[in-house]
């Protein structure tokens, strides 16, 4: 799979569309273009069982948020505060930006 660029980034709050955690909102912590998925804070936890590999590191059950495919989450927009598809539009100084495609507002800033 080739890296590819996503129209979601790391800070942006998304809705997830499918699963157990559907309908819930959470920030983007992390972005794995590699693979297409995201990790989405307070969505998607699992339970890892872990003994310890380094001295104070502490065993036992530790929660940790599992990747989503980047296809089962929508972004949120900031201005109309609903699940948007997003555009890109070329301003005058000839950067790419982000849109909401419902309130046409400008994501990013």
């Amino acid at each position: 799979m080739s890296m590819r660029r996503f129209r979601i980034r790391k800070g942006d709050t998304v809705q997830v569309l499918q699963g157990r955690d559907l309908g819930r909102r959470g920030v983007v912590e992390r972005v794995v273009p590699a693979t297409g998925r995201v990790v989405v804070e307070g969505v998607n936890i699992r339970k890892r069982h872990a003994r310890p590999r380094a001295i104070g590191q502490p065993a036992g059950i530790i929660d940790f948020n599992a990747p989503l495919d980047v296809s089962n989450v929508m972004l949120v927009c900031p201005a109309c505060n609903q699940p948007v598809r997003v555009g890109i539009v070329r301003g005058d100084d000839g950067v790419k930006r982000r849109r909401c495609r419902k309130c046409n507002e400008q994501i990013d800033e």
